[in-house]
């Protein structure tokens, strides 16, 4: 065809010939569009497996070691439940993304004080970014601060604490970059099957209001869902459904078959939050884990099947029934390392949820999805000696106060493992008077005078572990080491916001071309 003539403005064949002109050039500019708003999509589905950094020990690792652990094992997202200022600067120019913590008795004076909220981001937030900073991505606003325990005690004080964080966020150039969370315990919601879960009555109000505000900051909603705690609270839940390799007790919902307690958890939400109007908000999972000891179902073959078989699941990207071939934005497993000064009131094993035990040294065999997991490198370790029960000395003797001493030794040391369910359980009354004087030793950073207990310890250079149940050999106290860097941060500028226009920008192209 021959364009040979004259194309004025009032010509009909100026617009055919100027349509297809653009559609010619536009197209690969179309394809392009799409192919990135594609691959955008693909992103946003594809779950990222990240980790709880608890602090909650008499035997911490330096940060700077926790930090390196992460690292070696390619670990790429790192929940706090505080703004701990030794972790935020080891997490300095790591890379690794970070969620910090606020813990819920802060809420109260965030929700009634716009300057205590600019001043807690300042602090804790600001201080830390800039070039070579942490890469702050969430604030957790509380923890789990509409437990039904907590009998509303931090309820009324969460929305009004987001509302002035937000503002202290936009003060500081900050709001599009760093997103406001709240955590919540899976009690939030109830139900007897997936499709029909409600958020608690008492909480709907506060809880569409909450939603609200964060889907219009663009903040998912975390979630912690414990298929252990179903488990170990009910003899009637059966043990297969808290798995991932198939149930005999499958859950029928409508169309929907449930296989495993995590994916009706996470429906019984999904259902929730369509019912307030957000079926589509984003979730993120905030603990999600096994532990390894102080109960019976606790150990360490139920921990690695249950990990291992959730890591899978949530790679696969299959999704759940509701939300299928969409899994959870991210999973940070609970815990990274184990605490050995949580209380244990909800039960013994509350000390044993890390995946590496305190010393970062894995428990278990564990593909994150990147490999299977790698040893803390240069652990500080105390000399390797252990305080045991002189077996010279007759414990049967009425002038041998023993109790005292063992009451006294586990009211400052762990021994939760000598309970029922425990992994030194049955190792014999001199056995768990030994592991006792020894923890309580290791705490005392083996100084030879919490090896007495009136003559009947002694110091031992020979291992007293028996079979599954370790005598632990503590490590240096970090904070008489550890070289912090100078508070002072003015040297640090803000981070570059340009993430936002990055995520956009597939969308601008789409709309561009369309």
């Amino acid at each position: 065809m021959s364009w040979d003539f004259e194309l004025n403005s009032n010509s009909p064949y100026r617009f055919a010939f100027d349509l297809q002109c653009h559609q010619k050039l536009l197209q690969p500019l179309k394809m392009l569009g799409v192919m990135i708003l594609l691959l955008s999509v693909v992103k946003m589905v594809e779950s990222g497996i990240g980790m709880n950094w608890g602090s909650v020990s008499v035997h911490k690792l330096s940060p700077n070691t926790v930090v390196n652990l992460l690292k070696d094992n390619k670990i790429g997202k790192v929940k706090l439940f505080d703004a701990d200022p030794d972790s935020l600067r080891a997490l300095m120019g790591s890379g690794i993304e970070v969620m910090v913590g606020i813990p819920n008795e802060l809420l109260s004076g965030l929700a009634s004080s716009g300057s205590v909220s600019d001043a807690w981001v300042a602090q804790n937030v600001s201080r830390y970014l800039g070039k070579a900073g942490a890469n702050i991505k969430y604030v957790a606003v509380g923890n789990e601060p509409f437990l039904t325990s907590y009998s509303g005690q931090f309820q009324s004080y969460v929305v009004p604490a987001l509302m002035n964080l937000q503002q202290s966020l936009a003060k500081a150039n900050l709001a599009g970059t760093i997103k406001l969370v709240v955590p919540c315990n899976a009690d939030a919601y109830e139900s007897s099957l997936p499709s029909q879960g409600t958020f608690r009555p008492e909480l709907t109000q506060i809880m569409t209001d909450l939603v609200s505000f964060l889907n219009s900051n663009g903040s998912p909603f975390v979630v912690n869902i414990y298929p252990f705690l179903s488990l170990y609270s009910s003899s009637d839940f059966p043990q297969d459904y808290a798995f991932f390799d198939g149930t005999t007790h499958s859950v029928t919902d409508g169309p929907n078959v449930y296989t495993n307690a995590f994916d009706g958890n996470f429906d019984t939400l999904v259902a929730a939050l369509t019912k307030i109007g957000y079926g589509q908000m984003p979730i993120v999972i905030g603990e999600v884990g096994w532990p390894t000891d102080g109960a019976i179902s606790a150990n360490l073959s139920a921990a690695k099947a249950f990990n291992q078989g959730l890591i899978y699941h949530v790679l696969s990207n299959k999704g759940t029934p509701l939300r299928p071939g969409v899994p959870p934005l991210d999973v940070y497993l609970f815990s990274l390392l184990d605490e050995g000064a949580k209380s244990t009131l909800p039960g013994n094993f509350e000390r044993h949820w890390g995946i590496f035990s305190f010393d970062g040294q894995a428990k278990y065999s564990l593909n994150l999805g990147n490999g299977h997991l790698k040893n803390a490198k240069d652990v500080d370790y105390l000399p390797f000696r252990w305080c045991v029960v002189d077996p010279s000395k007759d414990l049967s003797s009425a002038t041998v106060d023993v109790d005292n001493h063992y009451k006294l030794a586990c009211n400052y040391a762990d021994c939760t493992t000598l309970n029922y369910g425990g992994s030194c359980y049955g190792i014999g009354m001199k056995g768990n008077i030994s592991y006792a004087f020894n923890s309580y030793y290791q705490v005392n950073r083996q100084n030879i005078k919490s090896c007495d207990f009136d003559g009947l310890g002694m110091v031992t250079f020979l291992d007293p572990s028996v079979g599954d149940c370790k005598f632990l050999v503590g490590i240096a106290d970090y904070s008489k080491k550890y070289s912090s860097f100078s508070s002072s941060s003015s040297g640090f500028s803000l981070q570059n916001s340009g993430g936002i226009m990055e995520m956009m920008m597939p969308l601008l192209i789409l709309i561009f071309v369309v």
